[in-house]
């Protein structure tokens, strides 16, 4: 790849992004620049005719010299030019000119040799968002009627496309806004190809094991070993040039002279040598990268951090994306394939389980324990530092993954939980998402992993996991013990369990466990004798099935002295079988899945019992089963979409004040008032006040009754009478609350007063949204006062919201009966509560400025909602890790 150029004034290297193709490919898109004037006339000598009187209208075989300089020499507002490059090559041209106010023509011009790639839907988007930025809402264009290929680029965005035709052209106009539609292609089209490129890594036709060696203690030797063993289907590769054959197989130079394509190539090769691999993988058109190597990121006191920045850039900008470095390895247990590209000896039992790890150590740890459980897998993979393909991506796969029933993710770190927060939402919805959480907050990122710092608390990834709908757990076992569950049988109907088996004692454990989980015990125990025979377990079994007041049934065995283990397991199999109930099993001493029914004939998922070493492990998964269960099937209902916004009024009043002070700062009172206007938010005006006179006046142009209070920090919105005075109903109450509060703050520098109109009496609550470079917009909610200052009852979510999110937030928090009636008094306006809450959600997902709102206190009441406070603070941010348009992190 060339050198770096000199960027030119004002180059926005914030809008440069990796972006995957359809194809699964990766291109690098950025801003076009004067350096290239080479690229656009190569780009330009390979389009064919036809292709550039598409473009032109006209057969302009040769660009001027004035056209080029044109082209390439851009304001960057005005006038926008972004180019999608390959192995510094331009696939990609996309531009728009503005030529009103709010209006510009759009035009595109894609390789000929790339068509078909998505590559003019991702520069619209792209352009879309950048006009956005400088106030341009419509996006017209002239195409050729015979250039159907650009009419269906704009047709089908998802925008409302107006055409007419006119002198043989068809003239376009579009609103770039986005629309609910149009943010659904956007992001189905992200799943496809990044779905595609993680298929593409893990049904390969063709692996090369570059660093393969013949000594048994290399670690390429030993994944080509693994690969062999595993009796993959393709072809199976060693590339080193020090050996003609290795392990029976011919051994290659260089990966480039290996024949035919190679989709995966899996480098093991030290740490000082894998660049230069890359640019040979590169040049061999290979198609993604395995890398297990160590000493990069993770190694960042030798330059490890540096070699890894440019072993991403080398190998995303050359269309190649990369699990690892330090990666344990990928499984495809499908027969179809067989893939073992892992240090894993043995290759997992074939089952519907995908699992993502990221250490190697977890790896390990993770396949082992599956094993030990006769717990089939379908897909496995090993991110290492995780550079590129993540857990999202895996979620992309396993989404359509027929295979893959249920997933599990350890996660140690995550660069993307607002991407994630979105994708397990859509995979969870079909199929359960079960997260192990370790080092996911602002203290234990592992060596190597690129993390942006968050400011939140801990408490918002487990809010993001429950928006979500994943499964929490804490660790392995618990991942396994309700994966075992989820994978084998029916999800729970219901929080109704039956409980049978025969010991009393653990009887009366199984119950307590249950019961201390959140489910109910509403059949049984059913204690049989402890010599009960498999018909009478058979027979107890089918009554508590049989029975409609039950949803799930939990059957505990110990063995007595003349135990009947297998005809016991036979019955309580036949029982479970009959019946579409869950139906988890105790067997003290065992732990896993009942191998006499993990697969049916076909190879699917067999009516298998998961069985539990205790009754609490089994209480356990089932009530994480039936929780999800419960979320999967209730109303998520729909985007809050709040009526009367001006998002153009709100960036106005943000922009003017960054253009004062472009390193940020809290808003005033005026500013803030029109900022929350422009969201339909009315913030009650108060007045600060240096005298008693300007106080009485302050009080008479507002009306009585009112509040007088303190504007010092250490007492604003604090309870009792030592900052606030209310319900001051004439002039003298006015003076006299004066005289009392200067008299009491004085001493303590707090006699700042304000005067406000006096509210209705309610609950005080607080709403507040912030961004976090981790998260993104975070929205909370909590009562204010004691719960949120002493016991941390704040709720939160990640936006966007829906409906029932908003009413979820509401309702999480402890402190909500008081919102709704507590001893006697009226509720409050709940739907003006959430209204509220959704216009703030609204407002921090289209402001990434706005880094801290707090709306304190907000007057909750029977007849609406006040907002009497509000602080906030912009500043410019780096662009968000999920931006709304599509890009790799």
């Amino acid at each position: 790849m060339s050198d770096e150029p000199e960027l030119p004034p004002g180059y926005p290297v914030q809008w440069e992004a990796d972006v995957v193709l359809r194809d699964g490919s990766v291109g690098h898109l950025r801003p076009i620049m004067p350096a290239d004037e080479k690229r656009i006339r190569a780009f330009h000598a390979r389009q064919s005719e036809e292709s550039i009187y598409l473009r032109f209208f006209a057969p302009l075989r040769h660009l001027s010299d004035k056209d080029v300089h044109r082209f390439t020499h851009v304001d960057y507002e005005d006038r926008v030019a972004l180019v999608i490059t390959v192995r510094d090559e331009i696939i990609g041209i996309g531009r728009y000119d503005r030529t009103e106010p709010s209006s510009a023509e759009v035009a595109f011009n894609v390789s000929d040799h790339y068509q078909g790639r998505g590559i003019g839907s991702v520069l619209l988007e792209h352009l879309a968002a950048i006009a956005q930025e400088f106030g341009i809402s419509r996006f017209t264009a002239e195409v050729l009627p015979q250039n159907r290929k650009m009419l269906t680029v704009f047709s089908e965005a998802g925008y409302e496309v107006s055409r007419k035709v006119e002198d043989g052209v068809v003239a376009l106009h579009f609103d770039i806004e986005p629309t609910d539609r149009s943010k659904a292609v956007a992001m189905s089209r992200e799943h496809r190809a990044e779905a595609i490129s993680v298929s593409r890594m893990l049904r390969p036709r063709t692996v090369a094991v570059i660093g393969a060696g013949r000594s048994p203690q290399s670690m390429g030797h030993h994944f080509l070993k693994n690969l062999l063993a595993a009796g993959f289907t393709g072809e199976a590769h060693p590339v080193n040039g020090n050996a003609k054959k290795i392990l029976g197989r011919k051994a290659y130079d260089t990966i480039g002279d290996v024949p035919g394509h190679v989709d995966l190539a899996v480098i093991a090769v030290p740490a000082d040598k894998v660049l230069g691999v890359v640019d040979e993988c590169a040049a061999a058109d290979v198609d993604a990268l395995l890398i297990v190597s160590a000493g990069f990121g993770e190694a960042a006191g030798d330059g490890g951090d540096e070699l890894q920045a440019e072993l991403v850039r080398r190998a995303r900008g050359s269309g190649m994306r990369i699990v690892g470095p330090n990666s344990f390895g990928l499984i495809n247990t499908d027969a179809e394939f067989s893939l073992n590209a892992s240090l894993s000896p043995d290759q997992p039992p074939t089952g519907h389980l995908g699992l993502f790890a990221q250490s190697g150590a977890l790896g390990i740890a993770v396949l082992a324990s599956a094993a030990r459980r006769n717990l089939g897998i379908s897909t496995f993979a090993s991110a290492g530092n995780r550079v590129d393909v993540s857990g999202n991506d895996l979620m992309q796969y396993w989404i359509d993954d027929e295979d893959t029933h249920a997933v599990g993710l350890y996660l140690e770190s995550m660069g993307n939980p607002r991407k994630f927060s979105r994708i397990a939402r859509n995979l969870g919805r079909i199929k359960p998402v079960i997260v192990v959480q370790s080092g996911v907050s602002s203290y234990g990122t592992p060596p190597g992993h690129r993390v942006r710092r968050t400011k939140v608390r801990p408490a918002v990834f487990g809010a993001m996991l429950r928006q979500a709908g994943a499964i929490r757990v804490s660790n392995v076992h618990q991942m396994f013990d309700v994966a075992q569950l989820v994978v084998h049988q029916p999800l729970p109907a219901g929080r109704r369990v039956a409980i049978v088996g025969n010991s009393s004692a653990l009887g009366a454990l199984s119950a307590g466990a249950v019961a201390q989980r959140g489910l109910t015990v509403t059949h049984g125990p059913v204690n049989l004798r402890s010599d009960a025979t498999p018909e009478d377990f058979r027979e107890a079994l089918t009554k508590a099935f049989d029975d409609p007041d039950v949803d799930s049934v939990l059957t505990c065995f110990i063995p007595p002295i003349a135990a009947h283990d297998e005809e016991v397991t036979d019955a309580v199999r036949a029982a479970a079988q009959k019946s579409d109930k869950t139906c988890v099993a105790t067997f003290l001493g065992m732990r896993g899945v009942d191998s006499s029914t993990s697969m049916d004939e076909g190879g699917a998922s067999g009516q298998a019992i998961p069985i539990y070493a205790m009754p609490e492990d089994a209480a356990y998964a089932l009530a994480k089963a039936t929780k999800y269960a419960a979320w999967r099937n209730k109303d998520h209902g729909l985007p809050v979409a709040p009526a009367g916004i001006n998002r153009r009024v709100a960036e106005d009043v943000v922009q003017t004040v960054l253009s004062v002070s472009p390193e940020g700062r809290r808003l005033d009172a005026d500013e803030t008032s029109a900022l929350l206007s422009a969201y339909g938010i009315e913030l009650w005006p108060s007045r600060a006040v240096e005298t008693v006179e300007e106080a009485v006046q302050a009080a008479e142009d507002m009306g009585y009754p009112v509040v007088l209070k303190s504007t010092a920090p250490m007492l604003r919105h604090q309870g009792g009478i030592t900052g606030v005075r209310v319900d001051l109903a004439n002039d003298q109450s006015v003076r006299e609350a004066w005289a009392s509060l200067h008299e009491r703050l004085s001493p303590l520098a707090a006699d700042q007063l304000e005067v406000q109109r006096m509210a209705t009496p309610g609950v005080a609550c607080v709403v507040t949204a912030d961004e976090d470079p981790l998260f993104g917009p975070v929205v909370s909610f909590g009562v204010a006062g004691l719960p949120t200052e002493l016991l941390d009852d704040i709720a939160h979510r990640i936006p966007p919201l829906t409906d029932v999110a908003v009413s979820e937030l509401i309702s999480s928090v402890k402190a909500a009966p008081v919102l709704h009636g507590h001893r006697g008094s009226t509720p409050v306006h709940r739907a003006a509560l959430a209204d509220l809450i959704a216009r703030v959600s609204v407002m921090s997902d289209d402001m990434p400025e706005l880094v801290s709102l707090r709306l304190n206190p907000v007057n909750a009441h029977p007849g609406g909602v006040e907002v009497l406070g509000a602080e906030v603070t912009v500043a410019p941010i780096e662009r968000r890790a999920d931006p709304g348009r599509r890009s790799l992190t």
